[in-house]
């Protein structure tokens, strides 16, 4: 099961290149993955129909229980017939729909085969959390699919609302999925469907799952934004609403109704708004004239008609639902795929403007009649099969054969679903007049080409299915029959069958025929009432005005907070801290834990005039009115930082410190060139009192926080065992570099690509441009006047040659000699760091800083261009390529049967070097090492090569400036001179 989903993920990954490769047709290629997952499922059919279950689980994260845990039951194998043998239909539908040209087809094709596999996924899934999972995926691949057109606005809109309604259902969901699992002991749905738990917990934790099925299934109130999905075109309108997306809430309550039906608040909800949703959806899909629009209120419509069925947890409600739920996937994608047909060929979906296609396309005419039929619940199609044994259930519903519902409720459900089933009939029949009768005055409609076998295969398909399954009462109870089973028995045992004699469920039927064509026939009448009793608030306006609502309200908050001044920010977050953490901290110690506090100052002597030479320095740093000054001395506090790792015993730490406290010190002197030499010199004023005395209570409650989590450690800590644990497993004796790179492998990479994001802001907040450096030749760079050009040939190389593009006066013979001398040990010292550290002190954090340090060392004695030929390369490709090259190593493993990121160990005999030991994880401390150096590269063309930019270009145009008033001045002198001597003759 895990490959059948994983195989949809390699089609869509694939299906870019197989459009560039094959156009449209790559469609039937991509089909064969859901056909895949048909034939898997039918090889299954007997397991399944004797009771039995396939199942699967694939450890995951063992250290948390998690699994990926795949089950295959009556339900689920429906379900998958369902998904899958649909996809496959509307997939080779879109080979015909879409031209060789359609804008933005390779996406979609991605985009439709992901939203195939996410289903198939959710359908099969066995754990609550892999379940949502793809429940999660299945709204954003809905998302992507219903705007597909960027520039269409009711795309975007209608897509945006898909995705806020059904993303927070699915978040209340997910709450109740985490209390479920939590009071049953166990996300395994199955086991949870098999033990339920009981009590108030319980009770909480399901109704929140409905929350989520609710909006997934566009029940009341959540049901406007299904109409809205129509945006999207038609081959993913016919799949969300036939077989994917809405029938996920149907299935989920399906899921939970064997174990869940008795529970508090589960008739009352489900019965309620299910039965709102079927007068609401078919009473709006009365008065539509968009074809495809008066379909999607049908949908709605017919889901709440399944969400009441599917809930009552009865058998015979069981046996009805499902039965519902494969006619409704079959009808209502064949009649989605013919007015896409219609749409393509006609150019219209207006039923008012739609005349005679009837006459012109009889194939399609016969197929949509047919699925019509199965939709209004006419014999011989399945949909009639169905909905018989749908009103022998609720008819044991109003009898009170149904544990918690009232004979009366049951009764008032049985009402309103007949009036449902009577406008599910009328609009059926309104739509298929609108799209294929001859109307009155109206001329025929002029097709744009013929009806090809290959565009209406598809709906010809699915209602011959529908059709044929009519007959099929006997095989489908039988395949029905284990999941039917797993519900109470009701006064006596239901079948699907044609015909059941001459029963009160035949006169239902009856009569939801004859209210539909008596709707139909006065139609006008019902539009004009329609017109007049419209609610004054709807649902879609509701939500309308609440995003407008929160739009303003964050342009409030915004503009009340991001004002643009980072005093103001610093003050918001220090204060927070100041006043929630910090006022914690005093009730704390308030309340006894001052007793426990246990301080001890010093462990020798040096510690204690090292941190008075760094709180002389942080003092000093304060006062200083020289910025230059501010900056070397609050690096004085960092090296004391250092230097009191180093006497703990941490060389590892203390070194790393060192190098980032002097790459951090280079970039402020940078930053410092656009800065004005002092701080203003104001005076004292209350809003300086203010900073002073926030400053000093957030240093007191730092100092506070750390004294508390240091002396109330109430356990052993756990990196006691980290000596024991860096030799054994991860064969190094640096704990602190094994802890890095094995022990605490993932926080790395976290925190690895927390600098990747890093470095993205810095580039793009700082300057809009790319990251991309202008490399040039040697013998290309621009020499600045005055400066002696030294010919290079085309072909050789100078080493350092940078300098010789710098004007004589910023020039250090000294600094050159010195980097000719240090830059080649510098860099082999960084790579020395990387392959010992795993034994010694280094590793890729520090080698990648004293490599970055190489880079500013070539920077600083050549400039800008010094820099571009020390590190020919784009910033952003080398980041990324060192979190690839980390990711890779921790996956590598698992290739050979281990688990992500182990640590394995080898011996190698080499020559001259003899037997040397390698460690695997030698390869993320690679990844590790060209993120920092991608970090300090972007830092440098950042904030040392574009200032260096701005820089000339400024000194460049005061020049200008100045040459322009000498000019000024000069013509003036002219001028006052002729003048005078006109004055003299």
């Amino acid at each position: 099961m895990l490959a059948l989903v994983a195989l949809h993920a390699i089609a869509a990954a694939s299906a870019p290149v197989l459009v560039r490769q094959f156009g449209r047709r790559a469609f039937l290629l991509l089909a064969l993955a859901p056909l895949t997952a048909v034939i898997w499922a039918l090889r299954h059919t007997g397991t399944v129909l004797d009771g039995g279950a396939v199942t699967q689980v694939v450890p995951w994260i063992s250290g948390l229980g998690m699994e990926l845990a795949f089950s295959l039951g009556a339900l689920q194998w429906l379900m998958t017939l369902v998904v899958a043998g649909i996809g496959v239909l509307v997939m080779t539908y879109c080979a015909w729909y879409f031209g060789d040209d359609s804008p933005g087809l390779a996406a979609f094709t991605a985009h439709f085969t992901s939203f195939v596999g996410a289903m198939l996924g959710l359908v099969l899934a066995d754990d609550l959390m892999l379940i949502f999972v793809f429940w999660e995926l299945t709204t954003v691949f809905s998302f992507l699919l219903i705007g597909i057109d960027p520039t269409s606005r009711a795309s975007r809109l209608a897509a945006i609302e898909a995705l806020v309604v059904t993303t927070l259902g699915g978040l209340v969901m997910f709450v109740g999925m985490l209390l479920l699992g939590l009071e049953a002991g166990t996300l395994r749905l199955s086991a949870i469907l098999a033990d339920p738990p009981t009590g108030t917990a319980t009770t909480v934790a399901v109704m929140l799952i409905l929350v989520g099925a609710l909006s997934k299934s566009a029940q009341v109130p959540f049901q406007f934004w299904l109409p809205g999905a129509m945006a999207a075109p038609t081959p993913v309108s016919a799949y969300l609403h036939a077989a994917s997306m809405v029938k996920a809430g149907i299935y989920l309550i399906a899921l939970l109704a064997p174990a869940f039906a008795g529970v508090p608040g589960w008739h009352l909800t489900l019965l309620t708004l299910g039965t709102l949703t079927m007068l609401v959806g078919g009473w709006r899909a009365l008065r539509q004239n968009d074809i495809k629009l008066l379909l999607a209120y049908g949908t709605v419509s017919q889901l709440g008609f399944l969400t009441v069925v599917l809930s009552i947890g009865s058998r015979t409600a069981a046996l009805a639902g499902l039965a519902m739920l494969l006619a409704h996937a079959l009808f209502k994608a064949t009649l989605f795929l013919c007015v896409g047909i219609v749409d393509k060929l006609s150019g219209t979906r207006d039923l008012q403007q739609l005349s005679g296609l009837g006459r012109r396309m009889p194939v399609l005419a016969v197929a949509a009649g047919l699925a019509a039929l199965s939709m209004a619940g006419l014999p011989p199609l399945l949909g009639f099969v169905g909905k018989e044994t749908v009103w022998a259930a609720l008819l044991e519903l109003a009898d009170g054969e149904t544990a918690g519902v009232a004979p009366w409720a049951g009764t008032l459900v049985l009402v309103g679903l007949v009036v449902g089933s009577a406008l599910t009939a009328a609009y059926t029949l309104r739509w298929y007049w609108g799209t294929f009768a001859a109307k009155r005055g109206v001329a025929d409609t002029v097709l744009k080409q013929p009806l090809g076998t290959g565009f209406a295969h598809s709906p010809v398909v699915l209602s011959g299915l529908g059709l044929l399954l009519g007959f099929a009462g006997a095989a489908l109870t039988a395949a029905i029959a284990p999941y039917d089973a797993l519900l109470p028995a009701g006064a006596h045992e239901e079948y699907l069958a044609l015909w059941h004699g001459w029963e009160l469920p035949l006169l239902l039927s009856a009569l939801t025929v004859l209210g539909g064509l008596a709707l139909f026939r006065w139609r006008e009448a019902v539009c004009r009432l329609q017109a007049r009793t419209a609610p004054p608030v709807t649902a879609e306006g509701l939500y309308r005005y609440v995003m407008r609502a929160v739009d303003r309200a964050a342009v409030e908050v915004t503009g009340l907070f991001q004002r643009g001044s980072v005093p103001f920010y610093l003050t918001v977050i220090l204060g927070v801290v100041l006043l929630l953490p910090g006022s914690a901290l005093v009730l704390g110690l308030l309340d006894g834990g001052a007793e426990r506090l246990t301080v001890r100052l010093w462990d020798r002597p040096a510690q204690a005039m090292v941190a008075m030479v760094m709180v002389a320095a942080a003092i000093f740093t304060v006062r200083s009115r020289r910025r230059l000054r501010a900056v070397v001395l609050a690096g004085v506090s960092g090296y004391g930082c250092a230097v009191l790792f180093l006497l703990h015993g941490a060389p590892d730490i203390a070194m790393t410190q060192v190098l980032v406290e002097t790459v951090t010190l280079v970039v402020f002197v940078m930053v410092l060139r656009r800065l004005p030499d002092y701080f203003t010199d104001r005076p004292l004023s209350v809003t300086r009192y203010w900073r002073i005395a926030l400053s000093a209570g957030v240093g007191t409650a730092v100092a506070g926080f750390l004294l508390v989590a240091g002396s109330d450690r109430v356990g052993r800590p756990i990196s006691e065992r980290f000596a024991e644990a860096a030799y054994e497993f991860g064969y190094g004796r640096n704990v602190v570099n094994v802890t890095l790179v094995d022990i605490r492998a993932w926080d790395t990479f976290g925190e690895i690509s927390v600098l990747v994001v890093a470095a993205t802001g810095v580039a793009s907040l700082i300057f809009l441009d790319s990251r991309s450096a202008s490399i040039r030749r040697v013998f290309d760079i621009p020499y600045p006047e005055g400066v002696q050009k030294q010919s290079t040939s085309p072909g050789r190389r100078v080493w350092l040659p940078g300098p010789r593009t710098l004007s004589p006066d910023r020039r250090s013979i000294i600094f050159e000699v010195v980097t000719r001398l240090v830059f080649h040990t510098i860099v082999v010292f960084s790579i020395y760091l990387l392959l010992a550290g795993h034994n010694l002190p280094g590793g890729g954090f520090a080698a990648g800083m004293v490599s970055g340090l190489a880079l500013m060392v070539r920077y600083l004695a050549g400039g800008r261009y010094e820099l571009d030929e020390a590190a020919p390369i784009d910033a952003g490709a080398l980041i990324g390529s060192g979190l690839f090259v980390a990711a890779l190593s921790g996956l590598g493993p698992v290739a050979f049967g281990g688990a992500v990121l182990q640590t394995n160990d080898y011996y190698l005999s080499l020559p001259l070097l003899g037997e040397v030991h390698l460690v695997s994880s030698v390869g993320f401390d690679i990844g590790v090492y060209l993120v920092v150096v991608g970090l300090v590269l972007d830092l440098l063309r950042t904030f040392g090569s574009r200032l260096d930019r701005q820089i000339l270009r400024a000194e460049r145009e005061a020049a200008q400036a100045r040459d322009r008033s000498g000019e000024r001045v000069g013509d003036r002198a002219v001028a006052q001179q002729a003048g005078d001597q006109g004055a003299i003759s």
